[in-house]
């Protein structure tokens, strides 16, 4: 595709260093690039108008090439591809996206032909991605595999294909931060342009001041989307009117809660929405040097957004006197090395730094005397994404969506036991019902829906009756819960909640940073507890039984001290997983306890395993798969299990063809 801003302007000048002219910056600010706007007659719409219509010149192959889309086999399907089309006369281009967010359809293709809708379709293989292509290539739909075709427009449609946004996974979203990803390359910036990428940073950069972009995103109503949900705005004023001769914006893209991976698709899918953001923030502020925090473990969005950086710099879009703006950007990137506590703002700092990541009391704040002791900003990669379209499109137009006290959309990670996993995008205020049930398909294989995991390790989980629960700030934390960074992990009737508690508080306290006492020894003992609930009897010894109740007794207090007396945010939400199951789920920490059962049968310590001699066929095959000898019996005769002996693997019902073996 020919590049935008190589392109010939109306006063016949041409830019061969590639920055962008004042007469496409006045295109920018005018509104989408077209044939009609006055001051770029010019300059021809085949480098954005093609894509601002959703046509294309020649065919075209769009192959989903984000983590999850590699992981599932795209690069296999993008091999097939390329050897199909070096068979063919045609010219056939082949073009890498990110992901759309249906990650459970992943390797996803898309093909469109001129004057045709683009056509999706789900679990493309090396194998089957030729007969896919043969059959629309000769104007025929594959039902098999065929998620839908985009909106049609002007274009002839495809008979028999469904529209993409009546998908039940997209019917219900509301697309603003994932607009592009799986839409366009993230590696040309000619198409985020296409797409209006950049116009309301140049339209900034040449009509408001730091005071006033701050000013519309308070109006705006943005909260921060990685966390608690501070006020955007009033986080960037506070950094803005403390006086210093060098400020720093910062993106913290350290996504380390388990099941979330919202910030690493958006930056795969569409790295130059957060660039523009991370400038747009750091005009506010006055800074004129950012950073982007990013975990080393993920190498595909590094790489995708180096290049963008670079793409930008050479265009002129960052460095020196931006725009002929007079405005300065330089950007970094720095990698982490995925310690969770580094999600904190104070540990990030100290981490870019170069010194071990652990918080810092506070005050100061970071807008106060933040990275290397200058005033700071820090906001998550979701929350950057947003900025572009509020500066372009107006705080009332963001406001309007959601909530009184949370405006906007939120971007979630849904996983675990549902149907269709992947990122949602919806309002806030959307149900967790909606979210889970209508966009998510529900729980597989007809199970009972139990609870959903929000926030990660420092959220809380939310039980079936609760599930009308509409998400918002204010909603989560009266559950004891949070926004968070955005993960939802779907739980069905085989979870055993004190068993998730435990997975969560294993998991904060080896990655807490030890700095202070409540978090380094308080989550320690937490996990010492839980871990002796889901002890069987035959383990314990001595007075473990005596500690054991009374450890429970203290569970919920250890919690609450832990909550007011730990350093940072992430110690002080750490008991939130282990308090919210206690809330809603007592009767099972009351089974583990006082009965010494899994209800889930889950915990394989309590378990106690036997065989019904009525089923027993006397195979063996019971007792060669027991690792303690706990099954004795002769061969076409009934088996036992001692209870002494039996350790609880479970090995023998995994091996029993005839569904013998029982546990309780």
């Amino acid at each position: 595709m020919p590049g935008l801003l190589d392109q010939k302007c109306c006063d016949g000048c041409w830019h061969s260093s590639g920055r962008i002219c004042p007469e496409v910056v006045e295109c920018i600010k005018s509104g989408p690039l077209c044939h009609e706007n006055a001051g770029c007659s010019d300059i021809r719409a085949a480098a954005a108008g093609e894509f601002l219509r959703g046509d294309v010149e020649k065919p075209v192959v769009f192959v989903g090439t984000g983590t999850c889309g590699l992981g599932a086999g795209a690069g296999r399907t993008i091999e097939a591809v390329r050897a199909w089309i070096a068979g063919r006369k045609e010219p056939v281009s082949v073009v890498e996206v990110g992901c759309v967010g249906a990650c459970y359809l992943e390797p996803i293709m898309d093909v469109q032909l001129p004057g045709r809708p683009r056509l999706s379709f789900s679990q493309v293989t090396g194998e089957n991605a030729p007969a896919i292509l043969d059959a629309v290539f000769a104007g025929e739909v594959p039902a098999g595999n065929l998620i839908g075709q985009y909106e049609p427009a002007t274009k002839t449609p495809w008979n028999g294909a469904g529209l993409l946004s009546e998908h039940p996974f997209f019917a219900g979203q509301t697309r603003w931060v994932l607009r592009n990803c799986g839409l366009i390359d993230p590696s040309s910036l000619d198409e985020y342009l296409a797409h209006g990428g950049y116009r309301a940073y140049a339209r900034m950069l040449r009509s408001m001041t730091p005071s006033e972009v701050c000013e519309q995103m308070e109006r705006s109503g943005l909260r921060g989307r990685g966390g608690g949900g501070f006020p955007t705005g009033r986080k960037w004023r506070l950094a803005l009117e403390s006086p210093s001769d060098q400020k720093y914006m910062i993106c913290n893209a350290d996504e380390g809660d388990p099941g979330a991976f919202m910030d690493r698709a958006v930056i795969e899918g569409d790295p130059h929405r957060v660039i523009e953001g991370i400038a747009i923030a750091a005009y506010a502020i006055g800074a004129t040097q950012a950073y982007f925090y990013i975990r080393a473990e993920y190498p595909l969005a590094i790489e995708r957004l180096r290049e963008a950086i670079r793409q930008a710099r050479e265009r002129g879009l960052i460095g020196r006197n931006i725009l002929d703006s007079g405005t300065d950007l330089e950007i970094k990137i720095k990698m982490g090395a995925g310690a969770f506590v580094c999600g904190e703002e104070t540990a990030l700092m100290n981490s870019i730094e170069g010194r071990r990541g652990m918080p810092r009391p506070r005050p100061p704040y970071p807008a106060v005397s933040g990275l290397f002791g200058k005033p700071s900003a820090i906001n998550n990669v979701e929350t950057l994404a947003n900025v572009p379209d509020i500066m372009w499109n107006g705080a009332e137009w963001f406001s309007a969506l959601g909530t009184q006290g949370s405006k906007g959309t939120k971007v979630f990670a849904l996983s675990g036991k549902v149907v269709r996993t992947g990122l949602v995008e919806v309002a806030m205020g959307t149900s967790l019902e909606k979210i889970v049930m209508e966009i998510g398909g529900g729980i597989p294989d007809g199970k009972a829906f139990k609870a959903v995991q929000i926030g990660g390790p420092s959220g809380g989980c939310i039980p079936a009756r609760h599930l009308d629960l509409e998400v918002d700030y204010e909603s989560l934390k009266k559950f004891g819960a949070m926004m968070g960074s955005g993960g939802l992990v779907v739980m069905d009737e085989d979870n055993c909640m004190v068993d998730v508690a435990r997975f969560f508080m294993d998991f904060i306290q080896r990655e807490s940073c030890g700095k202070c006492i409540p978090c380094r020894e308080g989550t320690r003992r937490m996990l010492e507890i839980l871990d002796a609930i889901t002890t069987g009897r035959r383990d314990e010894k001595n007075r473990q039984a005596l500690e054991r109740f009374k450890g429970v007794v203290y569970l919920e207090q250890l919690g609450s001290i832990i909550r007011k007396t730990s350093l940072c945010g992430l110690g002080q939400t750490a008991p939130n997983p282990v308090l919210s199951t206690i809330r809603w789920f007592r009767d099972e920490y009351e089974a583990h306890v006082y009965d010494r059962k899994c209800p889930a049968g889950q915990c394989k310590s309590l378990l106690v395993f036997s065989i019904d001699p009525e089923k027993c066929v006397g195979c063996g095959l019971c007792a060669k798969a027991c690792p303690s000898g706990a099954i004795l019996g002769t061969r076409k005769s009934p088996h036992h299990i001692v209870p002494e002996r039996c350790i609880g693997c479970g090995g023998c019902r995994e091996v029993c063809p005839v569904g013998a073996v029982s546990a309780e």
